[in-house]
């Protein structure tokens, strides 16, 4: 016997003639699988009883988005009739937040929605996951959490505060929040670079550029703050020195959601660490084999540190197809391209666009059955203005821009970052600009990608990224040679890809 959709009956009521919203509701409830039916503006409490033996419905809506004490009275009328109603019908409010006060005193509805809910929030109520809400109805890994939010992108956000208490403190007031998808923790820099040699550490700097984690505990105090609100998947960085030590902690203690590696640097390019070329490569690619074969998927955040460092829009374009060769030859399944945005920040967003969408297509070249791409999208952090108005403006437009690539994950930055690092307030705020940007601008958007100037972009960067990866390929013969870290690190002194502001090279 095929089964029955369930049924949403719905009205506004009073004199209230506000239909957006419950027009809304219905149209997310069409996309679960409900069957509804609007039967018009402004009934009466008589008029909706009467109507319900007829319509049978499993679920009536009302809507009211006027005075609260009106509704009040409405509701106080229909709370005397309610009795000669069939028991099984479940009643749903929708409203100004003000008028949802009053709704919720009433004791009337299994559910009330005051508009400040997104979309996805909505889904997931009328998927039947919030009636019983807690960490076994969210999806504990990256690609199910994808899977259960889609079409919706997951929403990041990185956090990390110099006292390692307020960062607990923080991590339980942004999971509360239900805003954030996933805490990226940020360690500061001794952590990152000595944490497995701890008498190399310089006190003097605790707390430099994120949370002072000591121990494999600080991480499982991390992960079990975040065991409440939208059980928000964790991940942390990668270390830049003893990153398979970092992998196995992190996946141990905190349940990391996915690894993030880069392909050349942590090294004497950048100075994280002292590592050689050479090396640092092949340890970056050692660790992103762990994480294939643990099954966990793997960033290798590679193109946008060509870009912060000065390197042509090709490079970038070149490296974002090596990270991705590179990671498959070591064995992930599966794979994150990170695309930062507004880097440089003087980029203009139609070449931008074109950067991006010749990454993708040049990424696809690798993609098969056992090796999926997935895109992450992030502005690009020294775009952002430090006064604090007119940065959100700026995260605003660059989300916007980016949702034209369709995002998996929007990688958050705080608004605030180009004044300092982002508290558990800011984190909220951030995420939830975005969620206005997608709610406003993910479906129905103009395409943006088909406009000649980006077109032409793109195919030019992919002619010269093409030809820095022949250039490359040529240097060895064999086969692989894109994923031999003695190619690599010869490509790089030989200039075959380069950026002005690469420390050292040897």
């Amino acid at each position: 016997m095929e089964k029955r959709c369930k049924k949403i009956w719905g009205c506004t009521i009073g004199n209230c003639i506000h239909v957006a919203g419950i027009f809304r509701f219905f149209q997310l409830a069409q996309e679960c699988g409900y069957n509804t039916c609007f039967a018009g503006t402004g009934l009466a409490v008589e008029t909706i009883l009467t109507a319900l033996p007829a319509e049978k419905p499993d679920y009536v809506a009302l809507s009211y988005r006027l005075t609260p004490h009106v509704a009040a009275n409405i509701l106080t009328i229909l709370k005397n009739k309610i009795n000669n109603v069939d028991p099984h019908i479940k009643w749903l409010f929708g409203g100004t937040a003000p008028v949802c006060e009053v709704a919720s005193r009433s004791g009337i509805f299994e559910a009330i929605f005051n508009g400040e809910e997104t979309d996805d929030q909505v889904i997931r109520w009328l998927k039947g996951d919030a009636v019983l809400e807690n960490e076994r109805s969210w999806a504990g890994g990256l690609i199910a959490r994808i899977h259960e939010q889609q079409p919706y992108p997951l929403l990041r956000h990185h956090f990390g505060l110099p006292d390692l208490k307020a960062t607990i403190e923080g991590i339980k007031l942004i999971a509360e929040s239900k805003t954030v998808d996933v805490i990226s923790i940020g360690p500061d820099q001794n952590a990152q670079e000595f944490f497995f040699d701890p008498e190399k550490m310089e006190h003097g700097q605790d707390g430099a550029g994120g949370v002072p984690l000591r121990r494999s505990e600080d991480l499982r105090r991390l992960y079990e703050a975040s065991r409440s609100g939208n059980f928000p998947l964790l991940r942390i960085y990668s270390g830049t020195n003893d990153l398979m030590d970092w992998a196995a902690m992190s996946v141990k203690e905190l349940n990391n959601a996915w690894g993030a590696i880069p392909l050349y640097w942590y090294s004497v390019m950048d100075g994280r660490s002292k590592r050689k070329v050479e090396q640092a490569i092949t340890e970056n690619q050692q660790t992103m084999a762990w994480y294939g074969r643990k099954g966990i998927p793997v960033e290798v955040n590679e193109a946008h540190h060509w870009s912060l460092r000065g390197a042509p829009d090709e490079v970038a374009v070149a490296v974002a197809y090596l990270a991705a060769f590179n990671a498959k030859a070591q064995g992930v399944g599966d794979f994150i391209l990170q695309m930062m945005w507004n880097t440089p920040p003087q980029i203009e967003p139609w070449q931008d666009l074109a950067k991006m969408l010749a990454k993708l297509e040049m990424v696809a070249m690798v993609k098969d059955k056992d090796f999926r791409i997935w895109r992450e999208v992030r502005t690009g952090l020294a775009s952002l203005s430090p006064n604090p108005n007119l940065a959100k403006g700026q995260l605003a437009a660059s989300t916007l821009l980016a949702l034209q690539v369709k995002p998996h994950i929007i990688h958050v930055v705080g608004f605030c970052e180009g004044d300092h690092a982002a508290t558990p307030a800011e984190v909220i705020e951030s995420c939830t600009i975005v969620r206005g940007v997608i709610k406003n601008g993910f479906t129905g958007f103009p395409d943006l990608t088909g406009d000649r100037r980006v077109q032409e972009r793109k195919k030019e960067l992919l002619d010269k990224a093409n030809r820095i990866i022949e250039k490359i390929g040529a240097l060895n013969p064999k086969p692989g040679a894109l994923a031999d870290a003695s190619t690599l690190a010869t490509a790089v002194k030989m200039g075959l890809i380069n950026a002005p502001q690469i420390l050292k090279t040897e």
